[in-house]
């Protein structure tokens, strides 16, 4: 079963990049969600709670809307942000050249590979640190999965940047995720907004 490929002759439209077992094995669109998963909801996605993860919303500062889901687990962080997307093209082939980019203008170091999740970028990013801002490098692995309408971006950092143990745990972390595009009309990589998680309990 396969999608219909229209194309825009004036607009080329990328392939959709994803495992091709993303339907069953995840990350999952709210379709295809196992229904009686006590997920968290965070709005435009929901993660299902696991011994030893902590979660964060990252806010910004001026807006105060909720701009990532950080996830710490396995001594490893993953950042991870839902956008809308066309129903038959992708957004990551795209968002991989603007991460190139980005990086290599901070004066970072950036190669592609392909990973267990399909085509990945591994960075050396420069950061500022300690009190004299001695510069260092830290490695962050950036994601990308595009499902039916939306793609779902992941930036992987600590342990599993570089230790396949810890990549295996935060892999299928990422996977597990839930994502919630919503039926309302979205342009392609309008964010999905994200919600404080309610009560335990509530409907």
């Amino acid at each position: 079963m396969s999608d219909e490929q229209t194309t825009d002759p004036g607009n080329e439209q990328a392939p959709k990049s994803a495992p091709a077992d993303r339907a069953t094995a995840g990350p999952f669109d709210e379709a295809e969600a196992n229904p009686v998963r006590p997920y968290i909801d965070l709005g435009g996605i929901k993660v299902l709670p696991r011994e030893g993860l902590n979660l964060r919303l990252e806010i910004e500062e001026q807006s105060k809307r909720i701009v990532a889901v950080g996830l710490d687990y396995a001594d490893s962080t993953l950042q991870v942000q839902p956008f809308a997307a066309p129903r038959s093209a992708g957004l990551w082939h795209e968002t991989r050249a603007q991460i190139r980019e980005q990086v290599r203008t901070q004066g970072g170091r950036v190669e592609e590979r392909e990973g267990p999740l399909g085509p990945e970028l591994l960075a050396e990013v420069p950061v500022m640190a300690g009190a004299e801002a001695a510069s260092g490098k830290r490695l962050a692995r950036f994601v990308g999965v595009d499902g039916p309408r939306w793609f779902l971006r992941g930036v992987i950092g600590g342990a599993a940047a570089s230790d396949l143990e810890a990549a295996a745990k935060v892999e299928d972390l990422f996977r597990s995720i839930v994502v919630v595009r919503g039926g309302s009309p979205m342009p392609p990589r309008e964010f999905i907004p994200l919600k404080m998680p309610s009560t335990p309990g509530a409907s």
